[in-house]
């Protein structure tokens, strides 16, 4: 049994809190942290169990430190901004707790995904004797177990993998994103990228598409980004050739974000407005729906999965690994939606694997590298039971 900190009371910083408190025999106490004091207070509301709450601003590490001396997690999870994922990890050295966060570093100032500032504490991680999770979501995440999971059970060599995601669901609003406005709309504008033999090739966004067959949901057309998983499973599943994320998005979103884009909306560079210096799109953030409250009400699945090509016992093989997700049933257990559940549950399950000493290091690590197994095994007991199927 142990105290776990979990930094971040947005939809996915509640789910992970509701998840926790399902398994008293692993995390015994529960601290909820944010700048914003009433979203943890809102969280803290909804559970049978009693949990702490705290006020502390994740871009300084001083008071996330200071928290940690006081509550003295044996795990930090992180599910606030990717900006603040550095001094985080800062505040987990300076106090010898593990880490563990859902999506890569991105400095503020540039939409740019990519693990080098937080592999770059391979050392120090390493040298404390502590242990750096990264991106244990959904997508970086389970993709990524899928991932490992298909190089271990059910092929020779792997040649590609096809990540799709696809979220069919209605929240009734004309645009609205379904986690962080300001860190959707930056994911979905930057140029595309994929891996292939060796090397990076870029692409304009959104100009490459696929229409795919989704269980559950049917076919959609689907749009080749880059997506920061796609970083490690290049490096981590040893002979692939080509790596692809592919989404889908409704007309109704693209046209919206092209008139965004058009008028400027979407910048991340700071402009002058009667005197004051803004950024755009944290403007456009502050009048965008909060992805957490968008869960009365939304209808409709996810489906998000790894396509699999290759060979096996010297016979071409391709495979499907997918999980299929209910807004309305999420909401029902944990009052978020699908894309935040999806994100929630693993953050929880990656916390139970190093807690448990199923998933243990010393160093920064991306969880394709541990045995998928045993978190296969918890994904089907809490919430995000996957089918396999060769195609």
């Amino acid at each position: 049994m142990s105290n776990v900190l979990i930094i971040g009371a947005g939809g996915v910083g509640g789910v992970v809190t509701h998840k926790c408190a399902q398994v008293p025999e692993v995390f015994s106490e529960i601290c909820l942290a944010s700048r914003t004091l009433e979203r943890c207070e809102r969280i803290k509301a909804q559970l049978s169990r009693p949990i702490r709450t705290a006020k502390v601003d994740a871009d300084k590490p001083a008071e996330v430190v200071a928290l940690i001396k006081d509550f003295r997690p044996a795990v930090v999870i992180n599910v606030a901004l990717p900006y603040q994922d550095l001094p985080i990890m800062d505040a987990c050295l300076e106090t010898g707790v593990d880490y563990l966060d859902t999506a890569n570093y991105e400095p503020p100032n540039e939409a740019k995904f990519c693990y080098k500032w937080q592999w770059d504490y391979q050392d120090r991680f390493k040298q404390a004797g502590i242990m750096a999770l990264l991106g244990c979501g959904f997508d970086p995440g389970v993709t990524n177990i899928f991932c490992a999971h298909a190089q271990k059970r059910h092929f020779d060599d792997i040649h590609t993998i096809d990540i799709v995601d696809c979220n069919a669901g209605d929240h009734g609003h004309p645009f609205a994103t379904n986690f962080n406005p300001e860190i959707n709309i930056r994911e979905v504008t930057q140029r595309g990228k994929y891996y292939e033999n060796g090397q990076w090739i870029e692409i304009d966004p959104m100009s490459v598409k696929m229409s795919f067959d989704y269980p559950g949901v049917g076919p959609k057309d689907s749009y080749l980004l880059y997506h920061e998983e796609l970083e490690s499973l290049a490096k981590n599943i040893k002979g692939v050739r080509r790596i692809r994320f592919w989404m889908t998005f409704g007309q109704e979103y693209l046209t919206h974000l092209r008139v965004l884009q058009n008028v400027g909306m979407t910048r991340i560079d700071p402009v002058e407005f009667e005197g004051h210096q803004i950024v755009p799109l944290k403007f456009l953030k502050a009048l965008l729906p909060d992805p957490s409250s968008l869960g009365v009400g939304y209808k409709g699945k996810t489906c998000i999965g790894c396509v699999v090509e290759g060979i096996k016992d010297g016979k071409p093989k391709k495979y499907f690994v997918y999980n299929i997700c209910d807004h309305a049933e999420c909401y029902k257990e944990v009052k978020a939606q699908a894309v935040s559940y999806t994100t929630g549950v693993p953050a929880m399950i990656g916390a139970m694997m190093m807690l448990t000493g199923k998933w243990r290091g010393k160093g920064v690590f991306n969880v394709e590298e541990f045995d998928p197994a045993p978190f296969m095994e918890k994904l089907n007991q809490h919430g995000l039971p996957w089918i396999e199927t060769n195609l």
